[in-house]
């Protein structure tokens, strides 16, 4: 899908301006910086990560608690301890803050649906802003670089935790896709049971 120069310009103008104009996303690719991750995307995340008080140890054995919460030295934290739910949300919410910031950085100038928006941002909460380097995605990189959408949802699929495929990330990279192309939020599991 192609978006109309009229679109483009009326875009430009309003940002130009100083004008903000309420310009629906998901049905015309944006400036990234303008975006938010939506509500549908922190709900499946949430499903995806689930809410866990207590602190634990992750696939790949990371010490985690949240809503997929790595676990830092400055949070004070050991595995087997516990938080309270705002904490929690705390820690979500600065997450996903990363993660927005990690894509803005990745894709630059390059604009967005929503929906293609969500689906970095959960790729980048996922798998960290490192992962996501040139060195260590030079594929997806590469397609953000030439403005390439149908090449970026191939590059969205990380399956692997510690070496082994994880059953939990082939469906969370199978939702991501679903997420970048069709905007369907929907947990596949559901779908395919």
């Amino acid at each position: 899908m192609t978006v109309s120069t009229a679109a483009i310009d009326i875009d430009t103008a309003a940002s130009q301006s100083g004008f903000e104009q309420h310009i629906d996303a998901s049905e015309i690719r944006v400036d990234a910086r303008t975006l938010q991750p939506s509500e549908e995307l922190k709900e499946a995340m949430i499903e995806e990560e689930g809410v866990r008080l207590t602190v634990y140890r992750d696939v790949a054995g990371y010490p985690t608690v949240g809503v997929g919460h790595l676990v830092l030295a400055s949070d004070n934290l050991a595995v087997g301890e516990r938080i309270s739910e705002d904490r929690a949300l705390r820690f979500f919410e600065r997450d996903l803050a990363k993660a927005k910031r990690v894509v803005v950085d990745l894709v630059g100038d390059v604009r967005l649906y929503q929906h293609e928006f969500d689906a970095l941002v959960d790729l980048a909460f996922n798998v960290g802003e490192g992962t996501l380097s040139p060195d260590k995605s030079p594929r997806l990189n590469a397609a953000i670089a030439a403005r390439d959408h149908d090449k970026m949802v191939e590059e969205l699929s990380y399956h692997h935790a510690k070496g082994s495929v994880a059953n939990g990330l082939v469906y969370r990279s199978e939702r991501r896709a679903n997420i970048f192309v069709d905007a369907e939020y929907a947990d596949p599991r559901a779908i395919d049971a």
